[in-house]
């Protein structure tokens, strides 16, 4: 393919800012790819020569390499940054985003083919993150759950209480006892959580309580398919399993136990959900202290809480926001808008009870 013999130098700029785009983003998924193996290494490198496919028709279009070319967008430069250095999860989830906004559906200069390579890559890079997600959700969600419920709630406790004009040391206090109570309870909680799935897992395995009896059933008539049946597989399946189990069983092999899986992997440990639940609980709910703790007081304190947690609730929202390909803008308004929802609530309250200082 050569360029039409009537493009325009604006043609020309669009078509040389296409080309470094592919070249950028297929440098990202090689990046990515070098610090995966096996099949999601194979898809990052696939990805990869798509885009190479990609490069090679603007080429085709501009007639070969320009002598100068356009920096790769915002985004792309990012990308390209946070390859090298971030986990691949928030890379994917950003990928995820900017493929969604492929400019080739409306594009009269690219192919069809493009402008459906890039709907497909969207899915691909989907599908990359969804798994990245699954991975980081359960640390992720108590990382920003105790974190965001530790800043939301100890706002609210030292807005309400310096609003009705006690003494500095008293806020303090009962900012550092709020979080204290806070993170007791979210540990408390979490451990209790654990330990209460673990058990009802526990229950759920299957015993050897009837394998003593194996040896003694008739092979054709038998109970034992009910089991099968009772854990959700189907009459057929559960028959056949049954034969062979107490064929084995009258031959003297031990009996292949369905686990239907490991307690460890899905629930974790109590002692250290408790301690994490903790410590992301505490980490938030010492910002809104932070103020006191420095020496300031009044409307002064007040106002850098509000600051300092209004950051910290933005930041968490637009990570949520991130990870979830959605809007990081959204997510981190919707997290401000509910600390400081809360925060007004008792601020309020705080000034209707408020107290005379001596």
């Amino acid at each position: 393919m050569s360029a039409p013999a009537d493009a325009t130098s604006a043609d020309r700029k669009r078509w040389a800012k296409y080309l470094v785009d592919e070249r950028a983003e297929a440098k990202v998924y090689r990046r990515l790819a070098e610090r995966k193996t096996g099949e999601e290494r194979e898809i990052l490198l696939a990805l990869a020569e798509a885009e190479g496919r990609h490069e090679s028709h603007w080429l085709a279009l501009l007639g070969g390499e320009p002598a100068r070319l356009p920096r790769p967008g915002l985004r792309t430069r990012l990308l390209g940054a946070m390859a090298g250095t971030f986990g691949s999860i928030f890379v994917l989830a950003l990928a995820q985003s900017a493929e969604a906004r492929s400019p080739y559906e409306d594009e009269a200069d690219a192919t069809v083919a493009m402008a459906a390579d890039e709907r497909v890559h969207h899915e691909v890079v989907r599908g990359l993150a969804a798994r990245g997600r699954r991975r980081l959700s359960g640390t992720f969600r108590a990382a920003v759950f105790g974190a965001n419920d530790g800043l939301v709630s100890n706002l609210a406790l030292v807005m309400g209480i310096g609003a009705t004009g006690v003494a500095p040391g008293f806020v303090l206090f009962s900012g550092f006892a709020g979080l204290l109570a806070g993170a007791l309870s979210m540990g408390a909680g979490e451990f209790v959580s654990v330990r209460s799935q673990r058990e009802l897992l526990a229950a759920t395995q299957p015993s050897d309580y009837a394998d003593g009896a194996l040896t003694h059933l008739d092979i054709d008539a038998n109970e034992v398919a009910l089991i099968y049946r009772s854990r959700g597989v189907d009459a057929d399946e559960a028959l056949e399993r049954a034969r062979k189990v107490v064929a084995a069983a009258h031959n003297g092999i031990a009996p292949n136990r369905d686990v239907v899986e490991d307690d460890d992997d899905i629930v974790g440990n109590a002692w250290g959900a408790a301690l994490s639940s903790f410590l992301f609980f505490a980490s938030g709910a010492i910002i809104p202290v932070l103020p006191w703790l420095f020496g300031l007081s009044g409307a002064a304190a007040l106002v850098l809480a509000l600051v300092l947690v209004g950051i910290a609730l933005m930041a968490t929202g637009a990570a949520v926001g991130v990870l979830s390909g959605t809007s990081p803008l959204k997510r981190a308004l919707r997290q401000l808008a509910i600390g400081f929802g809360a925060a007004a609530v008792t601020y309020v309250l705080g000034l209707i009870f408020g107290v005379s200082v001596a």
